[in-house]
């Protein structure tokens, strides 16, 4: 662990200006709260909190961010207060404390939506201030390299995981490759054992077979370029083993038809000499087709830059060779971290809302539209996770996407207003679909019109988060119109049922009986058959249907999903044939109605299919993943003897179906014939009630009705 002067030595040689009173107190306060706190390895808590700080000072980043690193487990782990924080070491400090403590939330959560709601905390504060991330990162590397003292393996799986899925993606987006590949390196062992020891010792075996291959293809390198007059420094070195891996895995190969597993890293002084470089290599060694990038002329969006070629070297050995000048070397190494380092005592502060670094506003916009917390982590993953491309607008303005992307995406990563609007689209001027994927150089031109709007079909091609957050925000606006159109047509049918007149106020006080917002929620509430007719007549006017309204308000329904209808149309289980899910089902529309499911051997069907002048639609539909309880009509014939029924409720109870309603049919000396309605979670539940109630003594017969 570093010792208090080691630490603030670190910062002052970089950065002599630095408030080392700041660090001091930090250091002391730090320890102080965490006091005698042991962490798995046996070691004291507050060595963490030095450690963190101790990988950003290799960073040259400023006070108040080590200060940051110091102290950005003393609220959450300790007593210590956001207010004696700000009092103690300022409100810069104290806000980025804070927005560590919020990001520290995100570990551990299993459940999808309160890993969303703390994902969302999470990009909030990375877009308030880009510091918070570059600490959050300095904390979970060192938390990997101590990982393997965690004694519970599904613990050591878990935070692998989250590394690999949240933390790994994010610092490759802000450029930081070093701690992107560390993370990786140790996640992969975690989770992965058996293949990152294979590939690790295989990777020993081709050191030890080759001898130092790796050193004699540098100095070969550093003599070529010489002899043509470009004074480089030239390094190399095998590639991570995850890595390797994961192009085993993508090009479905094995480690020995695997050849390009080292990689060598040329730095010239100018941005010429990389292209003579380039030059140069590719007259000695011929050039592996399709693996010549240039990220100089055109950076990645993270503003990594540099020359990617890989060659095939003698012996038939590909290596890839990566061209770049000192400036970007630093980049790349340091990414976003780089312009937060201190030159010359002054800070370079890299604001997040340049171009540069765009994608984590449309992180934000994409959380500020997502309707559900699966839609926020499938786009948030999206957007870090994607290979890009590069496409270019009419005026020459470059534009990143992922792979796949298609002129919608194009769109909606220009402008909204412009994604909004598309009508066409032309790739290298001719007219294409929208849904024709883009290519790496493709210049797209997008065609609108004012009059034109989000169309639900873009859904099956669009890609990017950004578009389909767009996309889903306008069809669920028009959805919400229709909702409302529809319950209003059907709140005037209720009107008319009512005994009498309404009187002019009572809508407001109906509003209020029911807590709902205004007068278009309790329209869509209608239309949705979130609320039964009965509980808007009696809100409407108490008494008018002899019930109150808690009771109108009682679950009616089954909160069932159907696929093939839009999301939020109303729909009813049908009463004459009571499906269940397990039935084949169809869709009923009715003019100024929701739609009715009713099963595919339902009499009503055929009844409608033999009329003419019938305005019903017909719609396919199907179960979705979304089962609770559906109500299910038996028809029981029972002796007429005591304990009879007694004895049927005991087996639909054993059976976990719920009776709803039960109703004496027939009757007569010996037999009564009993409908008896039964909430069932699908077909094979009520098929085996079914069967259970045959078998037993006191019944005679039981049919589905």
């Amino acid at each position: 662990m570093l010792r208090q002067y080691e630490l603030v030595d670190r910062v002052l040689d970089y950065d002599p200006a630095a408030d080392e009173a700041l660090l001091n107190r930090a250091y002391v306060f730090s320890v102080n709260a965490h006091g005698t706190q042991k962490r798995a390895s046996g070691d004291p808590y507050f060595s963490h909190p030095i450690e963190v700080a101790g990988i950003l000072t290799e960073l040259h980043l400023d006070d108040e961010t080590i200060a940051t690193a110091i102290l950005h487990d003393t609220v959450e782990d300790t007593v210590a207060t956001p207010q004696e924080i700000d009092r103690l070491f300022g409100s810069n400090v104290a806000r980025l404390v804070d927005g560590v403590t919020k990001l520290s939330k995100i570990e551990a959560q299993t459940d999808t939506e309160r890993a969303a709601e703390n994902l969302r905390k999470f990009l909030l504060a990375m877009s308030d201030d880009i510091r918070v991330l570059l600490v959050k990162l300095a904390d979970r590397l060192h938390n990997m390299r101590t990982l393997h003292f965690i004694a519970k393996p599904e613990k050591r799986r878990r935070i692998a995981r989250e590394t690999m899925d949240i933390y790994a993606p994010l610092a490759e987006r802000i450029g930081m490759y070093e701690f992107m590949k560390e993370m990786q390196t140790l996640a992969f062992a975690q989770l992965e054992p058996e293949a990152y020891e294979s590939i690790t010792r295989r990777l020993d075996q081709l050191k030890q077979g080759g001898g130092d291959r790796i050193a004699k293809i540098a100095s070969g390198l550093t003599l070529l370029l010489r002899r043509a007059g470009l004074d480089a420094e030239v390094s190399g070195r095998e590639k991570h083993p995850y890595s390797i891996w994961r192009k085993m895995q993508e090009r479905h190969i094995s480690f020995e038809q695997l050849s390009d597993v080292m990689a060598f890293r040329v730095v010239v002084p100018s941005v010429e000499e990389c292209y003579r470089t380039l030059g140069v290599i590719h007259g000695r060694w011929p050039m592996v087709p399709g693996r010549f990038k240039d990220y100089v002329s055109t950076p990645k969006r993270n503003g990594y830059r540099s020359l990617h070629t890989s060659v095939i070297h003698s012996d038939n050995a590909r290596i890839e060779v990566q061209i770049r000048t000192p400036e970007m070397h630093a980049e790349a190494e340091f990414g976003l971290a780089a312009h937060w380092a201190y030159k010359e005592g002054k800070p370079r502060a890299d604001p997040v809302g340049n171009g540069r670094h765009s994608w984590i506003a449309d992180l934000v916009e994409i959380l500020d539209t997502a309707a559900s917390p699966e839609e926020l982590l499938e786009h948030t993953r999206m957007a870090m996770y994607a290979d890009r491309i590069f496409a270019f607008t009419p005026k020459g303005e470059l534009i990143q996407l992922p792979k796949g992307a298609t002129p919608i995406d194009f769109a909606y990563a220009v402008h909204t207003d412009l994604g909004d609007q598309t009508v066409g689209a032309k790739v290298n001027g001719r007219v294409v679909p929208l849904r024709t994927p883009i290519e790496n150089g493709d210049q797209v031109q997008i065609l609108r019109s004012k009059g034109q709007e989000p169309q639900p079909g873009w859904l099956t091609f669009a890609i990017t988060g950004k578009a389909l957050a767009a996309i889903r925000r306008h069809l669920r606006g028009k959805e919400r119109e229709e909702s409302v159109r529809l319950g209003r047509k059907l709140y005037d049918d209720i009107v008319a049922r009512l005994p009498a007149s309404l009187a002019h106020d009572a809508l407001p006080h109906t509003l209020q009986r029911l807590k709902l917002a205004d007068e278009a929620a309790l329209m869509i509430a209608i239309a949705r058959r979130t609320l039964p007719d009965a509980a808007v007549m009696e809100a409407l006017m108490p008494g008018s249907t002899g019930a109150d309204v808690a009771h109108a308000l009682a679950p009616q329904s089954s909160a069932i999903s159907i696929k093939g209808l839009t999301p939020g149309v109303a729909y009813d289980l049908a009463t004459c044939c009571h499906p269940v899910p397990g039935d084949r089902i169809v869709g009923l529309r009715r003019p100024d109605a929701g739609i009715e499911v009713h099963t595919i051997d339902c009499k009503l069907l055929g009844d409608l299919a033999e009329r003419t002048d019938s305005e019903t639609d017909w719609i396919d539909i199907a179960w979705g993943d979304k089962i609770a309880g559906a109500v299910a009509r038996v028809q029981v014939e029972v002796k007429n003897q005591p304990g009879a029924l007694g004895l049927l409720a005991t087996v639909i109870g054993a059976h976990k179906a719920n009776i709803i309603n039960l109703r004496l049919d027939s009757r007569d000396t010996s037999v009564h014939t009993n409908v008896i309605d039964v909430e069932v979670h699908d077909l094979h539940q009520l098929m085996r009630l079914i069967a259970a109630l045959r078998a037993a003594d006191v019944v005679n017969a039981v049919e589905r009705v």
